[in-house]
């Protein structure tokens, strides 16, 4: 162990340093280790929103959308799935009919977006439909022909609904009969009920077969879009402009980024605010270095002197508070890590603040502790207490031996 490092752990451990200056540095350590598990918390709690949102809403939706660019639709659709089969990055093509519909049950009415899919292919991409909390996934229709329909757990208890009850959905697009235009109703099965863990998809989405949406709209064998599933998630934006290369005019790709490019960004924008505000706590803090060591400095001004006279160097004077701030800064900035990481781990492990799903799309607040942040949040702490030592230190390094000692 080196003079510098010996004697201001010396200096901490001092049982004769007056106790204000102890209650002090223990304030201080405190501080650190305030600022650094705060911001922890904070941002494993904005990490794991994001992340949270990220799984969830690609666990229903799709990484890529092709879409043509009029409202007629894809007639040639199975054609242009096997086209783009084979596109490098891609993991599995769906075609998807989009609606808006009117659900009557019981007296009751709402409106929802029905969702026509292809059964076999859905069910192996979607993780909403591996969630069924009753029933079944099966899109049979029954022995009266009506055909199957799967609705998400918050509509199916607002509207007091379970598997085995028939509803009525009405489509907009209508007939035209003498009498004017009249919407297309049909009757419908529910066979299952889904619970993919998003508000919006549980409480105002169901779905039904291809064929069972296409009747209903009156299209044909038309499809809204191709959802399109990548490998990678990184890769979306690559595998799109790959597919719209491969496509005929007439068509445009969308992202999951660009779908939803707005909840993101205040998600950025907010980790960065988050940040800066309770990075200040840490800033207090060294504050509070620096007063230990101008304390600490006053208090043993003429240790420093007599060092000096010894043939300590300036240097080296300078030096032992600088490691002494160090220490300080290294023990809160420790504990502070551990805190804070352990109460994420035990706050997302147990759940321990719920959320209102309608507002926050989740039921709870979800942490996930990043291993980059503990990097940097400790690089800053470090900063910011050793530019706090850098004052007392260089007025120790200052002091002249005679002037203390020549009244001793």
């Amino acid at each position: 162990m080196t003079l510098e490092w010996l004697v201001a752990l010396r200096y901490l451990r001092s049982p004769n340093r007056p106790a204000v200056l102890r209650l002090v540095t223990l304030l201080a350590v405190i501080g650190v280790a305030a600022g650094v598990t705060t911001l922890v918390i904070a941002l494993s709690m904005n990490t794991g929103f994001r992340q949270a949102m990220r799984d969830r809403l690609l666990g229903i939706t799709a990484h890529v959308n092709l879409k043509p660019i009029g409202p007629e639709g894809i007639r040639n659709y199975r054609e242009l799935m096997a086209q783009l089969s084979g596109t490098p990055g891609v993991r599995s093509i769906e075609p998807a009919v989009y609606n808006t519909v009117l659900l009557s049950s019981g007296g009751r009415a709402r409106g929802l977006v029905l969702k026509g899919i292809d059964p076999g292919l859905e069910l192996r991409a979607s993780e909403a439909l591996r969630h069924i909390v009753s029933g079944s996934d099966s899109f049979s229709p029954d022995a009266d022909r009506i055909p199957a329909l799967l609705v998400g757990r918050l509509l199916a208890e607002d509207f007091g609904i379970s598997a085995g009850d028939y509803v009525t959905v009405t489509s907009p697009q209508g007939n035209l009969t003498p009498f004017g235009m009249l919407p297309r109703s049909r009757r419908f099965r529910v066979t299952g009920i889904f619970d993919s863990g998003f508000y919006d998809y549980d409480a105002n989405w169901a779905f039904v077969t291809l064929q069972s949406a296409q009747t209903l709209a009156g299209i044909g064998d038309v499809v809204s879009l191709l959802e399109i599933r990548v490998v990678n998630l990184d890769d979306a934006s690559r595998v799109a402009s790959e597919i719209l290369r491969r496509t005929a005019k007439g068509f445009t790709v969308t992202t999951w980024m660009d779908e939803n490019r707005a909840l993101f960004r205040a998600l950025s924008l907010e980790k960065l605010v988050t940040a800066l505000f309770i990075g200040l706590i840490t800033f207090v803090a060294g504050l509070n270095i620096l007063v230990v060591l101008t304390m600490t400095v006053a208090d043993r001004a003429r240790d420093i002197a007599v060092l000096m006279a010894m043939g300590a160097r300036r240097a080296q004077v300078r030096n032992i508070f600088i490691l002494q701030g160090l220490a300080v800064s290294v023990a809160g900035t420790a504990a502070g890590l551990v805190f804070g990481y352990a109460f994420a781990a035990v706050a997302n492990r147990w759940r321990l603040i719920p959320l209102n799903p309608e507002v926050y799309a989740i039921p709870y607040v979800p942490f996930h502790a990043n291993g980059f942040d503990s990097v940097w949040i400790a690089a800053a702490a470090l900063a910011i207490s050793i530019g706090a030592t850098l004052l007392p230190a260089r007025s120790a390094a200052r002091i002249l031996p005679v002037e203390i000692l020549r009244f001793e």
